[in-house]
């Protein structure tokens, strides 16, 4: 006797055939002779049967399907390979599953290049660090060997505890700025923006540099009404100014200038530093703001190469923003932007 293939039958077409039976045997209970109802109630039985069954095997493969599939998709994910049984538009149990598999993943990805990255900037700023701190302690062993080992006269004494002093100056001023800028890569210092007067935040900016540029006869000018108020931290904002304007003193040759002129736009006040120094050549405005960036004629020069990186950090910090213009030989002009 041969077996019908009943798996063959979808659950859907079965509930049809038994609905149907139902409803004509509801409709015509009165008219069909009994022997025809007792024949269609055991048929309807069995469909119903046979609808739960079939029912039952295709949830028992669906189930499996999906178990299959997300299965698949956490061993192409742990293999980095591309998921061949996501389907992102098919309106499935499976695929809403994939694809909040997907997202995790992705996320666990950008975490980890977030980690890689972090890593490699802890090792660069270890070895600039280093590189920065090894000159002034050779130098102080050097000139304490010296004084130790040699009967030197009061006057070379004196020069070399003079070197040394400088030296010690350079480590203090390399950790001050080292720590000023662990706290703004950490965002450990608050800015505290408040409205308040421009003249008197660049006054005290000029003030921290008043000293270098008297001793180099550099000219000071400033423009800026008194009246002009703006939405910012004083005491970081000087900071920023004075980075920039000590870098300006500081490329400047004896006997030249350093203006600071200051220019209310509609959404921006801006500030022009302008000096009549060495200049930066155009293919090098993006390093100057580099941590530890000292190229060419300024690697001879003091300084340790974080000013400019602290005063753009601030200045971002604020809604604002540095940008350059200059030319080799021909003097550097800081552009400072406050968000009104």
């Amino acid at each position: 006797m041969r077996r019908l293939g009943l798996k063959c039958i979808p659950a859907n077409v079965l509930l049809s055939i038994t609905a149907l039976l139902l409803i004509f045997a509801g409709v015509l209970w009165d008219y069909l002779p009994y022997f025809v109802i007792q024949m269609m109630l055991p048929v309807s039985g069995a469909l119903v049967l046979l609808l739960t069954v079939q029912w039952s095997r295709s949830q028992r493969q669906q189930e499996a399907e999906f178990a299959n599939d997300i299965c698949e998709t956490v061993d192409a994910l742990m293999d980095g390979r591309e998921t061949k049984c996501f389907q992102p538009y098919e309106d499935s149990e499976a695929s809403k599953v994939q694809g909040k598999l997907l997202q995790y993943y992705d996320l666990m990805q950008e975490g980890q290049r977030q980690s890689e990255q972090d890593k490699q900037t802890i090792q660069e700023l270890v070895s600039d660090i280093s590189h920065q701190v090894k000159t002034p302690v050779a130098n102080i062993r050097m000139f304490t060997g010296i004084l130790q080992e040699h009967s030197l006269s009061c006057e070379k004494q004196a020069e070399f505890l003079a070197t040394m002093a400088a030296q010690v100056d350079k480590l203090d001023f390399l950790m001050q700025s080292l720590i000023k800028m662990s706290r703004l890569e950490t965002g450990t210092f608050a800015i505290h923006m408040e409205e308040g007067s421009l003249y008197n935040t660049i006054a005290e900016a000029v003030n921290s540099v008043w000293a270098k540029a008297d001793q180099k006869h550099i000219r000071m000018e400033v423009e800026c009404d008194s009246q002009i108020r703006v939405k910012h931290d004083a005491k970081w904002t000087s900071e920023a100014l004075g980075n920039i304007l000590d870098n300006a003193v500081k490329y400047t040759p004896e006997g030249g200038s350093v203006c600071v002129r200051v220019r209310p736009w509609h959404f921006y006040t801006r500030i022009d530093i302008e000096d009549t120094g060495i200049g930066i050549a155009k293919e090098h405005y993006h390093d100057v703001f580099r941590r530890f960036y000292r190229g060419g004629e300024k690697a001879s020069s003091e300084g340790v190469g974080l000013g400019l990186y602290l005063a753009r950090g601030i200045i971002m910090r604020q809604m604002g923003y540095i940008s350059v213009k200059s030319e080799a030989g021909k003097g550097t002009v800081f552009s400072v932007f406050l968000l009104n």
